[in-house]
């Protein structure tokens, strides 16, 4: 549901990985309520559809099957100034939700892809804090390589990692009504990580071997 707010136009990003029947609502808050004689209009891009009034507002119900029915709809309210809220549907991207673990010195490849759409492009982003800082391949082959498998599927690898590689990385793809991110985690270790239990398994071992000699050396002399 989205609320209109007067005077501020609204936006609304929707991410679909699948077809869907959804319906699109909107409403005035309460204090608008007072307004009368509303002409509500509900389009999709420039093209006027019908749509349903309903005891909260006015809403439409949609059936998302194929590519022709994404982009946006609004919801557009005139009276003495013009409301209006959009919805833009677009594809959804997928990547990988759990974090990618590598290691020091080796190489990662991170995978996003979108279903059934092919984006107009990919952008690769790596985050700093709130900052996202592009990708180019280009300038940076010693580092990084963007292959596009597919018209939807991307791959970024990235070579001789380090710990600084850890972190949030954003995948975009663009289309023609927008564009959607996916976003994955990379954990760089180094080698003694997954060791550093055995190790402490062998000190603990080695040090009651320690003990057990000492005891036994000490009980031979008190003899």
């Amino acid at each position: 549901l989205l609320l209109g707010i007067h005077g501020l136009p609204l936006a609304k990003r929707i991410s679909l990985d699948r077809a869907a029947e959804i319906k699109l609502s909107c409403r005035l808050k309460s204090k608008y309520s007072h307004l009368k004689n509303l002409q509500v209009t509900w389009k999709k891009g420039s093209e006027i559809i019908p749509h349903n009034k309903t005891e909260n507002g006015w809403s439409i119900q949609l059936m998302i099957s194929d590519v022709s029915k994404l982009g946006s709809y609004s919801c557009i309210l005139k009276g003495e100034e013009e409301m209006r809220a959009t919805f833009y549907l677009q594809p959804k991207v997928e990547a990988k939700e759990k974090p990618i673990i590598s290691y020091r010195g080796g190489m990662a490849i991170l995978i996003c892809k979108v279903s059934d759409y092919a984006p107009v492009a990919w952008t690769w982003y790596r985050t700093n804090g709130s900052e996202q800082i592009a990708i180019n391949d280009s300038v940076l082959a010693h580092k990084y390589v963007i292959n596009r498998v597919f018209a939807n599927i991307t791959h970024l690898k990235i070579l001789k990692l380090t710990e600084e590689d850890s972190g949030i990385y954003l995948c975009e793809a663009a289309f023609k009504l927008g564009k959607s991110k996916g976003k994955l985690q990379l954990k760089v270790l180094t080698y003694m990580v997954p060791l550093k239990p055995f190790v402490a398994v062998v000190a603990e071992v080695v040090a009651l071997i320690t003990i057990i000699f000492l005891y036994e050396i000490y009980s031979k002399k008190k003899e």
